[in-house]
């Protein structure tokens, strides 16, 4: 692929990854990625971002089409992280740039990975800004999305906002533009990157959206995936974000459940029962057959979890620990929980979920349901009062 020119003299020059499918070795990344990077060509030339290392020989050709690369005057880092930064070290030998910028804990994070005691690295505050020409970049620290030394930068001139890895996803294409796929798919995308990267940087969104409310944005170009253009584009990312960081509820339920003999994926079906009483959709998720990922991409849409698993060795399913741990690192809020889950000797293993729902800050209707061995008539009815508890709940919740 060429270097594409995406504004007068602003050029992408990342690249695209299409076999990536375990992004940051945590969340399935089905569709690839990309490691967006671009130069604008002005009195100085400025780089910003690089990619991950196995493209750096792609990133340096594309580069090199644009300009030579001992013409790059500036290398802007808005994020140090290796998939950004994982070229950094060849692109400075190369190019023998000027200078570097970075935020203040971009330079933690540059003395971390890089023997760069003699690399030319100043750094920048919000606020500051840098003439290169006929235009000039303006920084905004937007530390914890998701990094401590992240940063966005604007250029004024060309309402473009450089904006690292906010506003990403994990999309790999031979289009560069986000209105070049359909709306769907690149909202799904949107709600994976953020439920699996985001989500526990709510408040930090909260506070940058507020930041860059008064910037005018005509393009919005992140640093994973697809290019946001023009006013539609731009809002739509916007509004996504503003959503997705309010986490206000939806009148839908998710239920996880992990089997050994079928007897709590009964349950589950009950309490689906129960919660399809109530008026609550719901979608059933084996962990056996879901990654982790998927589940919480499939919590954007939710606001209740219901969770059950069989006791394991006093405690529960592996998998399932696995992950109700990833659930909680990722702070969901406003939510509505439920626990169930079969045994056959000591039965620890609902009451255990149902603890775990409860340290996330989840509303519970109910206790926990368990049932020893197989459940019966008895048993599948307090599942499906579970579900339907948990539904009336969370319609309220979202009706107040």
């Amino acid at each position: 692929m060429q270097p594409v020119e995406i504004k007068k003299d602003i050029w992408w020059v990342g690249a695209v990854d299409y076999d990536n499918r375990n992004f940051h070795g945590y969340s399935l990344s089905p569709e690839g990625t990309t490691y967006n990077a671009y130069l604008i060509k002005d009195e100085k030339n400025v780089l910003f971002d690089s990619v991950s290392r196995s493209f750096t020989g792609t990133m340096l050709c594309r580069l090199a089409q644009t300009l030579s690369l001992e013409k790059v005057d500036y290398i802007i880092c808005n994020h140090l992280e290796l998939d950004h930064a994982g070229a950094l070290a060849e692109v400075v030998a190369r190019c023998k740039p000027e200078k570097i910028f970075c935020s203040q804990m971009g330079i933690k994070s540059m003395q971390g990975y890089f023997d760069c005691k003699d690399w030319p690295v100043q750094a920048v505050n919000t606020g500051e800004s840098l003439s290169i020409g006929s235009r000039t970049i303006q920084f905004f620290e937007t530390r914890m999305i998701h990094w401590p030394d992240s940063m966005v930068s604007y250029i004024p001139e060309d309402k473009l906002l450089i904006s690292s890895d906010a506003f990403g996803q994990n999309i790999s294409s031979t289009v560069r533009y986000a209105d070049e796929v359909g709306t769907e798919y690149l909202r799904n995308a949107v709600e994976e990157y953020y439920y699996n990267i985001v989500l526990p940087f709510s408040s930090q969104v909260v506070n940058a959206l507020k930041a860059l409310s008064g910037l005018d944005i005509e393009m919005l170009a992140p640093d994973h995936g697809l290019i946001y253009r023009g006013k539609q584009s731009v809002d739509f990312i916007l509004d996504a974000y503003a959503r997705l960081a309010e986490q206000k509820p939806c009148r839908r339920a998710l239920i996880i459940y992990d089997s050994m003999w079928h007897s709590t994926e009964k349950m589950a079906y009950a309490v689906a029962n129960g919660l399809e009483e109530a008026g609550v959709p719901s979608r059933i998720m084996s962990i056996q057959r879901n990654h982790h990922s998927q589940v919480m991409t499939e919590l954007s849409r939710c606001g209740a979890v219901l969770a059950g698993s069989p006791t394991h060795n006093n405690g529960i399913m592996p998998a399932m620990a696995a992950v109700l741990t990833y659930m909680k690192g990722l702070r969901p809020k406003n939510r509505v929980g439920g626990a169930f889950g079969s045994y056959g000797w000591s039965g620890e293993g609902p009451k255990i979920v149902h603890e775990w729902l409860e340290s996330m800050g989840m509303e519970m209707p109910m206790p926990f349901v368990k049932t020893q061995w197989s459940p019966g008539h008895e048993s599948l009815g307090q599942c499906h009062e579970l579900g339907k508890a948990v539904g009336q709940a969370l319609i309220i919740k979202c009706d107040g």
